[in-house]
């Protein structure tokens, strides 16, 4: 490619961005979407979280406990909770776990939960009866638990104390000598990589596909409708020239688009990590030259794919319906990567489309650099996008599409 055709190219790339961009509603679409998805995510969502547990915390649960003979210690399991009781004889003959008539109490959620208690022999039985689709009923079966169990370590120790043994030696003959946390020896920027792995690579496959969408259709059918595509043909530039310039285009809108991702995804992670929630990976500079490297091999593939689709299709509603439900070609791959486990993985997954990038990126935030890995995913991406660039050139040389709406 000569420098007249590098500077054609260039003026149809400049000429398509500055359209694109145009629209007030574009610049938020590229601009502030992306930037603040994960800061979004990553601190307001858990901050809601957060108030949530703390709201549902405080909630008193209305609680009834049936039984003929309700132990006293039990009961004062319950009293630091947020917890109000009322007790009545315990009617139920066959099951515990039958909820007979107080189904009807249940669900008009005049009361919370229902904790049955009764004593055969020398063993005690209890049963809670909640309704599952309350949060408050969910929160007094929880606390419910939570008192059960103490009462029941409490009579637990009683006995074998009273049976003259040593209560904590006979709970726990079997005992981790020091600290759990000491016996793991991946560092915490290991482990942050591992956590982020399965989700990053799902998340910037889908926001690079989406995110070329609108401007891939517009460029394409967009110009067609509109009736501005016949110009360009015009103007002293082979096919190739417009496919590179709007490739280009694209490229550089979706580029933006996924750094400014990126960028905020930092920033969540730096946030984060200040706060002790998760900590940064630890990646070497091979590591993150070759997760650009990969990015930019997806994109290449994907924005060429998109443009050929587009390109084809004889309206902007048709390259919509077309390219909208492509989507799942990312998703469902995407998913797919997640569950593969990355130790001995067979070579092969890093050949097939899309699983080869997304299991990439997962390595690579890994910080496992495999050699023999890296060559098969980067040939196989290089080998899908120039065929994704030729089967895009092929629809840009055809005279009836390019030209025709029929």
């Amino acid at each position: 490619m000569n420098k007249g055709s590098i500077s054609r190219v260039k003026a149809i790339a400049k000429k398509e961005v500055i359209e694109f961009t145009r629209d007030w509603r574009t610049i938020i679409a590229i601009i502030v979407i992306p930037i603040l998805m994960f800061p979004l995510l990553f601190i307001m969502f858990p901050l809601l979280l957060e108030s949530e547990a703390a709201e549902l915390n405080s909630i008193v649960v209305e609680v009834v406990v049936q039984s003929e003979d309700t132990p006293d210690n039990l009961l004062g399991q319950f009293n630091a909770s947020s917890i109000s009781i009322t007790q009545e004889n315990l009617t139920v003959s066959d099951s515990l776990s039958n909820p007979g008539d107080d189904i009807d109490r249940l669900r008009s959620l005049s009361i919370d939960a229902i904790l049955r208690v009764e004593k055969r022999e020398d063993i005690w039985y209890y049963a809670i009866i909640h309704i599952s689709t309350s949060e408050s009923s969910n929160e007094a079966r929880n606390r419910l638990i939570e008192g059960v169990t103490a009462w029941e370590n409490n009579e637990t120790q009683n006995i074998i104390f009273e049976q003259g043994l040593e209560v904590n030696s006979t709970l726990n003959p079997v005992r981790w000598d020091g600290d759990i946390a000491q016996g793991d020896v991946a560092t915490q920027g290991e482990q942050a990589g591992m956590l982020l792995s399965l989700f990053i690579p799902l998340v910037l496959a889908v926001w690079t596909f989406s995110s070329a969408i609108q401007p891939s259709i517009d460029m394409t059918a967009g110009e067609r409708e509109r009736g501005t595509l016949e110009a360009l043909l015009s103007l002293p530039c082979t096919r190739n020239e417009l496919l590179f310039g709007k490739w280009l285009g694209v490229a550089t809108i979706t580029g933006v688009g996924v750094l400014l991702q990126i960028l905020g995804l930092l920033f969540a992670i730096g946030y984060l990590a200040s706060s002790s929630i998760i900590g940064i990976p630890d990646l070497s500079t091979e590591a993150i030259i070759l997760i650009i490297a990969s990015i930019m091999l997806f994109a290449i593939m994907v924005v060429a794919l998109e443009l050929a689709l587009a390109m084809r299709s004889h309206s902007v509603k048709e390259a919509g319906s077309i390219l909208g439900p492509a989507i799942i070609l990312i998703i469902f791959p995407a998913l797919f990567t997640q569950v593969i486990n990355l130790d001995g993985v067979e070579n092969f997954w890093f050949a097939v489309p899309v699983v080869n990038v997304l299991l990439a990126l997962r390595e690579l935030l890994m910080d496992r650099v495999i050699i023999e890995h890296i060559a098969i995913w980067f040939g196989t991406s290089l080998l899908y996008a120039l065929l994704a660039a030729y089967y895009a050139a092929k629809q840009f040389s055809r005279e009836d599409i390019v030209t025709s709406l029929s």
